[in-house]
């Protein structure tokens, strides 16, 4: 029997109970709406406005209405740094959710940890939360999980030698450094390695030196963005015949449509059960989040959901929860902390998180999915 806490923020919401009062608990937020990152921010902002009108209708948290304060960064880390001191000083919110990107994560940190206010990051670089910084958490796995999680699958299909073509923005080039430092664990060589630029609109010559390199057994693209789907579109016209995977930070619709079904069929990646969820079997921890969340974002925008907006509803989820347990709708951010760092057993669309002192991303490899695009949509691979 199940005995995690469900976190579907639909069921969530019944517990919290009491009409709102006239008081309320400001939420910050800065996100890449728009811009190269747009694709991910844009579904995160939805879910944030989407949910905390859920909350707010069924009561509030602590009796108090939620009011979330959102900027659009455009996904410039100088943008994010400016708007979290705003959220910080002059809008005076009690946490701080954003980050898309790595880049603005970071960016976000520094004044998180310097005003001494939480943060959870919607990005997926391992240097967000490793080493931990005390007000600093983060909902996506990891790029070396990500990594890992590639490299299981490899190794089973016993690949050992491959190419890879890597963004070099931060998500990019940061899941680049933790792919060469895992892959010798996995009986993995790394013998061609290229590289593109953000706007680069074109990789053929980088993916041509990858055609021609002796002996490669699969292909994987460390990025997020237009750029994998453009990787994916040259791939297939240059006709190489060897599997190619990519991130999690493409993990969502946009990503097939950009690429064209076509030319994404049988592209893996790691994702999340969010991607799924209706091959998710009866029993399975997440099933109830995952379906409660789809199905509200999906009646409310009538868009397919995706893997960042479930970044966002597992953030807020994690806050609501910590601010439930802290008990106060003003709380000192210390406590707020502590809360959300004693964080247990509580199932989002991304996982099942268990925080501590010692880490705040809280989940472990078995949170990802290994999944395979088919017919312009997502398989689990068995």
């Amino acid at each position: 029997m199940n005995t995690h806490k469900t976190l579907a923020l639909a069921a969530l919401l019944a517990a919290l109970g009491a009409p709102a009062a006239l008081a309320q608990i400001r939420i910050g937020a800065t996100l890449a709406e728009t811009g190269p990152a747009g694709a991910l921010g844009d579904p995160e902002a939805r879910t944030l406005r989407l949910l905390v009108e859920q909350i707010n209708a069924a009561g509030g948290v602590l009796g108090e209405p939620l009011e979330l304060v959102l900027y659009d960064d455009g996904g410039d880390p100088n943008n994010a740094r400016t708007f979290a001191t705003r959220l910080v000083e002059h809008d005076e919110v009690v946490a701080i959710i954003g980050g898309t990107t790595t880049g603005t994560s970071l960016a976000i940190r520094s004044v998180a940890e310097e005003e001494e206010i939480p943060f959870i990051s919607l990005a997926g670089g391992i240097e967000i939360i490793d080493p931990v910084q005390p007000f600093t958490f983060k909902t996506p796995h990891t790029d070396r999980m990500a990594c890992e999680k590639i490299f299981e699958d490899m190794q089973a299909q016993g690949i050992a030698r491959i190419g890879m073509i890597s963004g070099t923005d931060g998500f990019g080039a940061s899941m680049r450094t933790q792919c060469l430092s895992v892959a010798e664990a996995y009986g993995i060589t790394v013998a061609a390695d290229e590289s593109y630029a953000p706007g680069d609109a074109d990789m053929v010559p980088q993916l041509t030196n990858i055609r021609n390199t002796e002996g490669l057994q699969a292909v994987l693209n460390p990025g997020f963005g237009a750029g994998p789907a453009i990787v994916t579109r040259n791939y297939r016209q240059l006709g190489i015949d060897l599997p190619l995977y990519q991130s999690h930070g493409v993990a969502g619709q946009a990503f097939i449509d950009l690429s064209g079904a076509e030319n994404a069929e049988g592209v893996r990646l790691p994702g999340t059960a969010l991607l799924i969820a209706d091959q998710l079997a009866g029993d399975d921890a997440q099933r109830e989040a995952v379906v409660a969340y789809r199905d509200a974002y999906v009646g409310r925008y009538n868009e397919p959901v995706s893997t960042f907006g479930g970044y966002a509803h597992d953030a807020l989820a994690i806050l609501v929860d910590a601010l439930t347990r802290n008990g106060e709708a003003d709380p000192d951010p210390v406590d707020l902390r502590e809360a959300i760092e004693a964080t247990s057993g509580l199932v989002g669309t991304t996982g099942i998180y268990s925080f501590s002192a010692e880490d705040h991303l809280g989940l472990d490899l078995s949170a990802f999915r290994l999944l395979e695009i088919r017919n312009g949509g997502w398989t689990p691979v068995q």
